[in-house]
């Protein structure tokens, strides 16, 4: 491998293995059937310092940086990418949001929470008409004596039906048009007006995803993350840093798919030989390994660059595209490659193919990944 890890990141990179073979592996199979979602599993992973990378020691984290939550979150997706996404639902969602906007009580009170495991972030942006194009939300958060009171729907949202904590996105000032959205800390809960519903999704079959309703929804004052008005720079902020980790996810995922290809085709015996042995399927191994092996290297050095304090749209941008696209080709080849198991159920690949479509669409298109690099390159 030419991207050097140190002795430490080698370490949590077998750590991470060695727990997902373990402890979720085992029973995978069944929980992608059942839409499972292992609650148990979360606090051992945070106990591990699984969600602590970004995270200050003080808050209960690890501050090992991005590039080692990059390779946490890589290991965890070849496994299962279901899981992979909780890397941005307590820690470089929420919690980098936290850690940057909060007041010194509010990281007092969630952060510690977030990066064990014991409490259950989220991010509620999207909604039924505002994917991409978030100023379109119509959220909206109505100041009074007690604080703000929220009305409105949020969908497709990562972990709602199991959430304890939410930073939800609304409009404080409509006229304002973007200059008017704000960001509330919600406390799932404990709170009167919110419901959830699960939507059921093609893939990711145990990252529980829903639609949220908040009706006439009080919160108190300090529960506003940061000034406001403030919302829309901390979305595309974080936008900025769940791409990061979405793209490493897929790469998970897709080094997931040419281990079992590899593993195949040195297994499967067609026409008196390996089907390793032919021409097309070593050519169809090689464009896989290409392809992941360029967004791997896009991906670490993103990484990398954070660390380092250097935030590029473009890199991350060009990151989560090659990462997310070339995980789609790769779940594809692999179903190819394995013929009619590959359309089974009883074999892992229909959960490779049915997964990666989450990437192309999570945390931004592939063509809004393209507009974000054609904007800078041609507005330098």
């Amino acid at each position: 491998m030419y991207f050097q890890f140190s002795e430490e990141q080698k370490i949590i990179r077998d750590t991470t293995k060695k727990f997902m073979e373990e402890r979720l592996a085992p029973r995978q199979k069944d929980d992608e059937k059942k839409g499972v979602f292992r609650r148990e599993l979360v606090s051992e992973m945070g106990k591990l310092g699984f969600f602590g990378s970004v995270i200050p020691e003080e808050y209960g984290g690890t501050n090992t940086g991005f590039l080692t939550a990059a390779i946490i979150t890589e290991e965890i997706a070849k496994v299962s990418a279901s899981y992979a996404g909780l890397v941005n639902s307590q820690a470089t969602g929420p919690g980098l949001a936290l850690l940057k906007y909060g007041t010194k009580e509010q990281k007092d009170k969630y952060l510690p929470r977030l990066v064990s495991g014991d409490a259950i972030g989220s991010v509620g942006v999207t909604e039924p008409d505002a994917g991409s194009d978030v100023a379109s939300m119509k959220m909206t958060a109505r100041k009074n004596e007690k604080g703000y009171v929220l009305n409105g729907t949020k969908t497709w949202i990562t972990n709602a039906p199991v959430a304890d904590l939410c930073l939800v996105f609304a409009y404080t000032s409509k006229e304002m048009k973007y200059q008017g959205i704000s960001c509330f800390l919600v406390e799932m809960k404990e709170i009167p007006g919110i419901t959830t519903h699960p939507i059921e999704t093609l893939g990711l079959s145990c990252s529980l995803t829903g639609e949220i309703n908040f009706q006439e929804v009080q919160l108190p004052a300090d529960c506003l993350l940061g000034t406001p008005g403030k919302g829309f720079p901390m979305v595309m902020e974080m936008f900025g840093n769940l791409r990061l980790f979405a793209a490493a996810c897929a790469m998970g995922l897709g080094g997931a798919c040419l281990e079992a290809s590899v593993k195949y085709v040195k297994e499967r015996q067609q026409f008196g030989q390996q089907l390793a042995k032919f021409q097309m399927i070593q050519e169809q191994i090689a464009e896989m390994y290409i392809e992941l092996e360029a967004a791997k290297l896009l991906v670490y050095q993103t990484a990398l660059n954070k660390d380092k304090g250097k935030d590029d749209n473009i890199e991350g941008s060009l990151a989560k595209y090659v990462a997310s696209e070339a995980a789609v080709k790769a779940a594809d080849v692999t179903s190819k490659i394995f013929g009619a198991y590959g359309f089974s159920m009883e074999y892992p690949v229909q959960r490779f193919v049915r997964d990666s479509r989450a990437f192309t669409t999570f945390e931004g298109t592939s063509n809004i990944q393209k507009m974000i690099m054609v904007k800078q390159l041609l507005n330098p």
